[in-house]
This record gives C-alpha cells, structure tokens and sequence, in this order.
C-alpha cells in the first residue's frame, strides 16, 4: 500500500518521521538509549538527533528528567509536545490531502506491474 513521507526543512536541518518517532519513543520510554535502541540506533546517534532538534527550535525539545527511585532519564518538554503534535497535524493534513493522487499512482503502478506479468 503507498503512503506518504513527510519532511520539513527548516534551513539546513529537517524534521521527519524518524526524529519525530524518536521524540515518541523518549517520551514513552522514558531515555535516549531506551528510544535509540526501540529504533536499532545507537545511543550516539540517537543522542546526535536530540542535540540537533533542541538547537533546531527556541528551547529544548529534550530534557533530563531528574533522578529518584526509577533514575534518571529524559523526557519532552512542553515545546517537545507541540513539535510532535505539530509534525503529526501536518502529516495527517498532507495525507488527506493527496489520498486521491496517491490512489492514483498506486493503481498506476499496479496496472504497470500486471502488465508486465
């Protein structure tokens, strides 16, 4: 099934669905590692693309969450929040969108494909 890829550049740097299911993945599991390693990313790349989006946007997107009984760890800000949310609305919207095109272009090539055959 075809789907659209949202990315938005922002200058030189870029949002997409892999930091934006990073950022998802740090709130839900509650570390950089943690999400690093949901996505198969090393700790030193996942942590890259943290450093990247906090310098991206007017505060951090990331913080460290402060230690107790479960540690550490890191979590979204409110601004981190509102990137997710943002991202996920324009995705959503750009979906919509073009449902009909992209339909298109999957039958397209699906009748290319069974041509072929």
């Amino acid at each position: 099934m075809a789907s659209l890829s949202v990315r938005i550049d922002l200058g030189p740097k870029r949002i997409g669905p892999g930091k934006i299911e990073l950022l998802e993945k740090i709130e839900a599991l509650g570390s950089i590692s943690a999400a690093g390693r949901a996505m198969d990313m090393s700790y030193r790349r996942a942590w890259e693309l943290v450093e990247e989006m906090n310098g991206l946007f007017t505060g951090p997107v990331v913080t460290p969450r402060t230690g107790g009984k479960q540690g550490g760890g890191t979590q979204l800000t409110p601004l981190g929040h509102a990137v997710v949310a943002a991202y996920r609305t324009i995705e959503h919207d750009a979906t919509e969108a073009t449902r009909q095109q992209v339909a298109a272009l999957e039958a397209e090539l699906s009748a290319l494909s069974t041509a072929a055959e």
